[in-house]
Protein backbone atom coordinates (compact mmCIF):
# COMPACT_ATOMS: atom_id res chain seq x y z
CA UNK A 1 0.00 0.00 0.00
CA UNK A 2 1.23 3.65 -0.69
CA UNK A 3 2.54 5.36 2.13
CA UNK A 4 0.26 8.23 1.91
CA UNK A 5 -2.77 5.48 2.10
CA UNK A 6 -1.63 3.81 5.44
CA UNK A 7 -3.56 6.10 7.93
CA UNK A 8 -6.52 6.38 5.62
CA UNK A 9 -9.67 3.86 6.59
CA UNK A 10 -11.19 2.60 3.75
CA UNK A 11 -14.11 2.03 5.49
CA UNK A 12 -14.80 5.38 5.78
CA UNK A 13 -14.21 7.12 2.28
CA UNK A 14 -16.66 9.90 1.65
CA UNK A 15 -19.33 8.33 -1.19
CA UNK A 16 -19.15 11.34 -2.60
CA UNK A 17 -16.84 14.15 -3.16
CA UNK A 18 -17.20 17.76 -4.84
CA UNK A 19 -14.41 19.95 -5.78
CA UNK A 20 -14.14 23.30 -6.87
CA UNK A 21 -11.25 23.39 -9.30
CA UNK A 22 -9.75 26.83 -8.73
CA UNK A 23 -6.50 29.08 -9.27
CA UNK A 24 -5.33 27.99 -12.54
CA UNK A 25 -4.80 31.30 -13.88
CA UNK A 26 -2.94 32.69 -10.70
CA UNK A 27 -1.01 29.71 -11.00
CA UNK A 28 -0.18 30.62 -14.60
CA UNK A 29 0.31 34.37 -13.50
CA UNK A 30 2.70 33.22 -11.15
CA UNK A 31 4.79 31.89 -13.36
CA UNK A 32 4.52 34.36 -16.45
CA UNK A 33 2.53 32.49 -18.32
CA UNK A 34 -0.54 33.27 -20.21
CA UNK A 35 -3.59 31.93 -18.19
CA UNK A 36 -4.78 29.27 -20.45
CA UNK A 37 -0.84 27.50 -19.76
CA UNK A 38 -2.83 27.40 -15.65
CA UNK A 39 -6.05 25.43 -17.28
CA UNK A 40 -3.93 23.26 -19.20
CA UNK A 41 -1.82 22.28 -16.09
CA UNK A 42 -5.03 21.46 -14.33
CA UNK A 43 -6.08 18.35 -16.70
CA UNK A 44 -3.11 16.60 -14.90
CA UNK A 45 -4.36 17.33 -11.65
CA UNK A 46 -7.70 16.38 -12.29
CA UNK A 47 -6.61 13.24 -14.47
CA UNK A 48 -4.40 12.41 -10.73
CA UNK A 49 -7.03 13.03 -8.50
CA UNK A 50 -9.56 10.62 -10.73
CA UNK A 51 -7.22 7.93 -10.30
CA UNK A 52 -6.57 8.43 -6.65
CA UNK A 53 -10.51 8.93 -6.03
CA UNK A 54 -11.03 5.50 -8.18
CA UNK A 55 -8.50 3.76 -5.70
CA UNK A 56 -9.82 4.45 -2.26
CA UNK A 57 -13.48 3.89 -3.47
CA UNK A 58 -14.66 7.29 -4.01
CA UNK A 59 -18.08 6.53 -5.61
CA UNK A 60 -19.18 9.99 -6.61
CA UNK A 61 -16.96 12.66 -7.59
CA UNK A 62 -18.13 15.83 -8.71
CA UNK A 63 -16.10 18.65 -10.13
CA UNK A 64 -16.79 22.24 -10.77
CA UNK A 65 -15.41 22.35 -14.73
CA UNK A 66 -16.94 25.72 -16.14
CA UNK A 67 -19.91 27.83 -14.50
CA UNK A 68 -22.95 30.17 -15.82
CA UNK A 69 -20.68 32.82 -14.87
CA UNK A 70 -17.23 32.06 -16.48
CA UNK A 71 -18.81 33.28 -19.92
CA UNK A 72 -18.08 36.60 -18.58
CA UNK A 73 -14.20 35.94 -18.92
CA UNK A 74 -12.23 37.58 -22.06
CA UNK A 75 -13.80 36.01 -24.69
CA UNK A 76 -10.03 34.45 -25.87
CA UNK A 77 -10.03 32.33 -22.33
CA UNK A 78 -13.63 30.99 -23.24
CA UNK A 79 -12.94 29.98 -26.70
CA UNK A 80 -10.02 28.33 -25.41
CA UNK A 81 -12.05 27.00 -22.60
CA UNK A 82 -14.56 24.89 -25.21
CA UNK A 83 -11.92 23.39 -27.41
CA UNK A 84 -9.76 22.31 -24.27
CA UNK A 85 -12.81 20.82 -22.68
CA UNK A 86 -14.06 18.95 -25.99
CA UNK A 87 -10.24 17.82 -27.01
CA UNK A 88 -9.64 16.89 -23.03
CA UNK A 89 -12.73 14.56 -23.46
CA UNK A 90 -11.79 13.09 -26.91
CA UNK A 91 -8.42 12.28 -25.00
CA UNK A 92 -9.63 11.06 -21.75
CA UNK A 93 -12.73 9.08 -21.93
CA UNK A 94 -10.80 5.80 -23.64
CA UNK A 95 -9.34 5.24 -20.55
CA UNK A 96 -12.13 6.38 -17.60
CA UNK A 97 -14.00 3.91 -20.00
CA UNK A 98 -11.17 0.90 -19.29
CA UNK A 99 -11.39 2.31 -15.60
CA UNK A 100 -14.83 1.42 -15.24
CA UNK A 101 -15.48 4.99 -14.44
CA UNK A 102 -19.47 6.69 -15.34
CA UNK A 103 -19.02 10.13 -17.30
CA UNK A 104 -21.83 12.52 -17.00
CA UNK A 105 -22.22 16.15 -17.66
CA UNK A 106 -24.24 18.84 -15.20
CA UNK A 107 -25.37 21.50 -16.23
CA UNK A 108 -27.31 23.83 -18.80
CA UNK A 109 -27.25 22.34 -22.57
CA UNK A 110 -28.16 25.05 -23.98
CA UNK A 111 -27.34 27.14 -27.12
CA UNK A 112 -24.01 29.09 -25.53
CA UNK A 113 -22.04 25.29 -25.67
CA UNK A 114 -20.76 24.67 -29.34
CA UNK A 115 -22.15 21.95 -31.01
CA UNK A 116 -18.97 20.10 -31.14
CA UNK A 117 -18.26 20.46 -26.96
CA UNK A 118 -21.85 18.73 -27.40
CA UNK A 119 -21.36 15.92 -29.35
CA UNK A 120 -17.92 15.07 -27.27
CA UNK A 121 -20.21 15.43 -23.93
CA UNK A 122 -22.72 12.46 -25.35
CA UNK A 123 -20.25 11.16 -26.90
CA UNK A 124 -18.56 10.44 -23.27
CA UNK A 125 -21.80 9.84 -21.55
CA UNK A 126 -22.84 7.18 -24.03
CA UNK A 127 -19.87 5.12 -24.29
CA UNK A 128 -19.56 4.92 -20.37
CA UNK A 129 -23.39 4.85 -19.48
CA UNK A 130 -23.40 1.23 -18.20
CA UNK A 131 -20.22 1.66 -16.21
CA UNK A 132 -20.36 0.52 -12.78
CA UNK A 133 -17.75 2.16 -10.93
CA UNK A 134 -16.59 5.87 -9.90
CA UNK A 135 -19.40 8.55 -11.49
CA UNK A 136 -17.21 10.86 -12.69
CA UNK A 137 -19.62 14.23 -12.55
CA UNK A 138 -18.67 17.54 -14.42
CA UNK A 139 -20.23 20.85 -13.86
CA UNK A 140 -20.16 22.39 -16.93
CA UNK A 141 -22.12 25.54 -17.99
CA UNK A 142 -23.72 25.05 -14.60
CA UNK A 143 -24.90 27.13 -11.29
CA UNK A 144 -26.53 26.47 -8.61
CA UNK A 145 -28.92 28.90 -8.76
CA UNK A 146 -29.59 28.09 -12.06
CA UNK A 147 -29.97 24.67 -11.39
CA UNK A 148 -32.57 25.33 -8.52
CA UNK A 149 -34.26 27.64 -11.33
CA UNK A 150 -34.60 24.90 -13.49
CA UNK A 151 -36.17 22.41 -10.75
CA UNK A 152 -38.49 25.34 -9.97
CA UNK A 153 -39.77 25.57 -13.49
CA UNK A 154 -40.27 21.87 -14.22
CA UNK A 155 -42.21 22.31 -10.82
CA UNK A 156 -44.46 24.79 -11.71
CA UNK A 157 -45.27 23.19 -15.42
CA UNK A 158 -46.41 20.36 -13.27
CA UNK A 159 -48.63 21.99 -11.44
CA UNK A 160 -50.20 23.80 -14.33
CA UNK A 161 -50.91 20.58 -16.05
CA UNK A 162 -52.38 19.61 -12.73
CA UNK A 163 -50.27 16.59 -12.22
CA UNK A 164 -48.83 18.03 -9.29
CA UNK A 165 -50.60 20.08 -6.41
CA UNK A 166 -49.01 22.99 -4.53
CA UNK A 167 -49.87 21.65 -1.26
CA UNK A 168 -48.08 18.04 -2.37
CA UNK A 169 -44.53 20.54 -2.89
CA UNK A 170 -41.46 19.45 -0.55
CA UNK A 171 -37.90 19.35 -0.59
CA UNK A 172 -37.76 16.34 -1.65
CA UNK A 173 -39.35 17.39 -4.93
CA UNK A 174 -37.28 19.52 -5.13
CA UNK A 175 -34.41 17.34 -5.21
CA UNK A 176 -35.94 15.07 -7.76
CA UNK A 177 -35.57 17.47 -9.88
CA UNK A 178 -32.55 18.47 -10.01
CA UNK A 179 -30.25 17.67 -12.40
CA UNK A 180 -28.39 14.09 -11.05
CA UNK A 181 -31.59 13.84 -8.71
CA UNK A 182 -29.81 10.21 -7.84
CA UNK A 183 -26.89 11.66 -6.92
CA UNK A 184 -26.61 11.51 -2.99
CA UNK A 185 -25.14 14.74 -1.55
CA UNK A 186 -21.85 15.61 -1.22
CA UNK A 187 -20.03 14.19 1.85
CA UNK A 188 -17.17 16.44 1.44
CA UNK A 189 -16.67 19.71 -1.00
CA UNK A 190 -12.94 20.58 -1.71
CA UNK A 191 -12.03 24.02 -2.58
CA UNK A 192 -8.41 25.13 -3.71
CA UNK A 193 -6.90 28.37 -4.12
CA UNK A 194 -7.35 29.70 -0.67
CA UNK A 195 -10.89 31.16 -1.52
CA UNK A 196 -13.49 30.04 1.09
CA UNK A 197 -16.35 29.85 -0.51
CA UNK A 198 -19.18 28.03 -2.27
CA UNK A 199 -18.78 30.14 -5.41
CA UNK A 200 -22.76 28.46 -6.25
CA UNK A 201 -21.82 25.09 -6.57
CA UNK A 202 -24.14 22.04 -5.60
CA UNK A 203 -26.34 25.13 -3.60
CA UNK A 204 -28.94 22.63 -2.76
CA UNK A 205 -26.62 19.42 -2.30
CA UNK A 206 -24.13 20.73 -0.04
CA UNK A 207 -26.46 22.01 2.78
CA UNK A 208 -24.95 18.91 5.30
CA UNK A 209 -21.67 18.35 3.42
CA UNK A 210 -18.56 19.01 5.23
CA UNK A 211 -16.04 21.60 3.95
CA UNK A 212 -12.30 21.17 3.35
CA UNK A 213 -10.20 24.33 1.52
CA UNK A 214 -6.69 24.38 0.54
CA UNK A 215 -4.00 27.06 -0.23
CA UNK A 216 -3.14 25.18 -3.34
CA UNK A 217 -3.69 25.93 -6.75
CA UNK A 218 -5.46 23.63 -8.77
CA UNK A 219 -3.03 22.90 -11.07
CA UNK A 220 -0.79 21.56 -7.89
CA UNK A 221 -3.92 19.26 -6.31
CA UNK A 222 -3.47 15.78 -6.82
CA UNK A 223 -4.48 12.28 -5.14
CA UNK A 224 -1.93 12.83 -2.53
CA UNK A 225 -3.87 16.28 -1.35
CA UNK A 226 -7.06 14.36 -1.92
CA UNK A 227 -5.98 11.93 0.44
CA UNK A 228 -5.37 14.81 2.97
CA UNK A 229 -8.94 16.31 2.84
CA UNK A 230 -10.50 12.74 3.47
CA UNK A 231 -8.04 12.34 6.75
CA UNK A 232 -9.25 15.78 8.00
CA UNK A 233 -12.92 14.37 7.03
CA UNK A 234 -12.42 11.20 8.70
CA UNK A 235 -11.78 12.96 12.11
CA UNK A 236 -15.23 15.17 12.07
CA UNK A 237 -18.58 13.96 13.23
CA UNK A 238 -21.28 14.31 11.18
CA UNK A 239 -24.29 15.70 13.17
CA UNK A 240 -26.88 16.93 10.56
CA UNK A 241 -28.73 18.89 13.15
CA UNK A 242 -28.42 16.26 15.37
CA UNK A 243 -26.79 14.72 17.48
CA UNK A 244 -24.73 11.32 15.51
CA UNK A 245 -23.34 10.54 12.05
CA UNK A 246 -26.98 9.83 11.06
CA UNK A 247 -29.07 12.25 8.38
Amino acid sequence: MSSYLQDLDLNRIPAHVGIVMDGNGRWAEQRGLPRTEGHGAGEDALWDTIQGAVAVGVRWLTVFAFSTENWRRPPGEVRYLMNFNRTMLRRRRDALHEMNVRIRFIGRRNWRIPRSVLKEIQAAEAMTAANTGTTLSIAFNYGGRAEIVDAVKDIAREVRAGTLRPEGISEATIADRLYAAETPPPDLLIRTSGEQRISNFLLWEVAYSELWFTSVFWPDFDREILYEAIRDFQKRSRRFGGLGDEP
